[in-house]
C-alpha cells in the first residue's frame, strides 16, 4: 500500500511541485495544509506515514507545528523543507525531531531520497 503524506507549505506552487514529485514516485499525498495550523489539524485527522514541513509560514512556523505534531505522535516522521541560508533554523528542526531536511529549490531525486530514508 502506498505511503500516506501530508504536505504542507504556504505556497500553493510548491505543494504543487512537490505533490507532483510524490505521485508520479507512488506515493499518496492524502491532504496539504497552508501553514502550521493546518498541519496540526491535518495530522490528527489523517494520520499520515510522512510530513513535508515548510519551516517559514504565517500563523504558526513550520518548527512550532512539528513540536505540537510530535506532542501528538511522538513517531511522527517530519522532513522540513527551507529556503537557501536557512541552516540556524534547519538545526532547530532537527532538535525539534525532524529527520531530514530538502532545501529548496527541489530535486526530485533529493526528495524521494530523503523520504525513501525517512521511512526505511
Amino acid at each position: 500500500m502506498a505511503k500516506k503524506i501530508l504536505i504542507v507549505d504556504d505556497a500553493a506552487f510548491m505543494r504543487m511541485m512537490i505533490k507532483d514529485i510524490l505521485t508520479k514516485n507512488g506515493y499518496d499525498v492524502v491532504a496539504e495544509a497552508g501553514d502550521g495550523a493546518q498541519a496540526i489539524e491535518k495530522y490528527k485527522e489523517h494520520r499520515p506515514d510522512l510530513v513535508t514541513m515548510d519551516i517559514t509560514m504565517p500563523e504558526v512556523d513550520g518548527i512550532s507545528a512539528l513540536k505540537e505534531i510530535k506532542k501528538i505522535d511522538p513517531d511522527a516522521k517530519v522532513i522540513m523543507c527551507s529556503a537557501m541560508g536557512q541552516q540556524a533554523m534547519v538545526i532547530d528542526a532537527i532538535q525539534a525531531g525532524a529527520k531530514d531536511f530538502i532545501v529548496k529549490p527541489f530535486q526530485a531525486d533529493r526528495v524521494i531520497e530523503a523520504i525513501q530514508k525517512t521511512l526505511g
